[in-house]
């Protein structure tokens, strides 16, 4: 049995630190370790998506990176892309479109939503399709997954233009 390794990593904006097997998946320590099991596991392959997380930015399917390559990275997880209360712009825009029957894949397809958008605030449908690409659903199909992109970017858009004007009336 090979000796476990302590990892320190920051999770969802919080220090973290794990012991873990060289062999275990980022995905089994999330789940069954740290107890963020809004990741789920679909295919464990690398196929489907649904286990996708941001690490470093980037989405990364967890059933395919080990633990140990978590060191020093910053994770996101679907616990962490909600503000303290409530929902974000891109969970309320998959809610108002339909956006999910049985909410396997749900998680990933917001977390790979995440960070298109954080890349390309203002996706066109065809950049959205080819982002979410490595997202797989059985349930809704992607037209109404597409719309929720589509409609959290608008109101994204919206709210920094809010913004702007507030603060330009504030100075």
């Amino acid at each position: 049995m090979a000796k476990k390794r302590v990892v320190e990593t920051e999770i969802n904006g919080r220090k973290t630190e794990f012991l873990c097997e060289p062999r275990q998946t980022l995905l089994e320590v999330l789940r069954n370790q740290l107890d963020l099991t809004g990741t789920k596991e679909g295919c464990s392959n690398g196929n489907c998506g649904a286990c996708t997380v941001l690490m470093d930015g980037r989405p990364v399917d967890s059933c395919l990176v080990l633990a140990v390559e978590a060191c020093g990275a910053k994770l996101q997880t679907i616990e962490g892309v909600s503000p303290t209360s409530g929902l974000n712009e891109l969970q309320q825009a998959f809610l108002q479109n339909a956006a999910l029957q049985c909410g396997i894949c749900t998680p990933g397809f917001i977390m790979s939503a995440t960070a298109l958008l954080a890349e390309n605030p203002d996706p066109t449908e065809h950049d959205i399709r080819f982002y979410l690409a490595g997202n797989l659903c059985r349930c809704t199909g992607y037209d109404k997954i597409i719309r929720a992109v589509l409609d959290a970017a608008r109101v994204g858009k919206g709210l920094k233009k809010e913004a702007a004007k507030t603060q330009a009336a504030a100075s």
